[in-house]
């Protein structure tokens, strides 16, 4: 077996495992995960991990999630295909690429440049054309691109920041961590039912790093 189709299987074996295995259901977040090659997300000397049950150390202090954390947040959003969707915390890309497979542009922030520089490029390099990446504070969005149909954030905040409440669309989902970060965090839906009514659903414990910046810690 080359190592190409040796990926391909442990990918194969994860979906089920981790991802179905522990009841994501939707078609279209199943199927991302089966064609991201997490592989080329993560350092050369982590290949060998790439499709454990559980994060990776990245790089500048950082981690890429584990696999079931990133379907579950991508299965939040209630993607359907065609969306424009907002990635707080690109990493190195991963996730973004889970959402480029669904959604129709993503729009990704990444405060940290060497991440934010890494991941474009090996989003480009594996054809990820509907993905924008820049470097900047993502507690505040990305206003000029704004509303979004879902917006997705990979670090826990103290509460959920306005900026991206607001620039939510009618009937768009924020997930986000909120909590301590000494502690759990509770994993939250935000739906946006009107211009001025916002619905919260807690979907249960998870552990990110902080979310840092002007509208998270400091």
């Amino acid at each position: 077996m080359n190592e190409q189709s040796d990926f391909a299987s442990r990918r194969a074996w994860m979906v089920e495992d981790q991802i179905v295995g522990r009841g994501i259901s939707s078609p279209l977040v199943i199927e991302a995960m089966r064609r991201v090659p997490r592989e080329k997300f993560v350092t050369r000397s982590m290949m060998d991990c790439a499709y454990d049950d559980g994060p990776l150390p990245i790089g500048a202090g950082q981690t890429i999630s584990q696999p079931y954390i990133v379907a579950l947040m991508a299965d939040a959003l209630d993607l359907k295909g065609g969306e424009v969707v907002l990635d707080i915390g690109t990493g190195s890309g991963y996730a973004a690429a889970v959402l480029a497979s669904i959604a129709a542009r993503v729009f990704s922030i990444e405060r940290i440049p060497e991440l934010a520089d890494a991941a474009a490029k090996t989003l480009a390099a594996e054809g990820y054309d509907n993905v924008v990446v820049r470097c900047g504070d993502g507690t505040l969005g990305w206003p000029e691109q704004a509303p979004f149909d879902g917006i997705c954030v990979a670090a826990g905040a103290p509460v959920v920041p306005e900026s991206l409440k607001q620039q939510l669309s009618i009937g768009g989902h924020l997930v986000i961590p909120v909590g301590s970060v000494h502690t759990v965090q509770s994993l939250r839906r935000i739906t946006r039912v009107s211009d001025t009514e916002f619905h919260s659903e807690n979907l249960g414990d998870v552990r990110f790093v902080p979310l840092l910046g002007e509208q998270g810690w400091s």
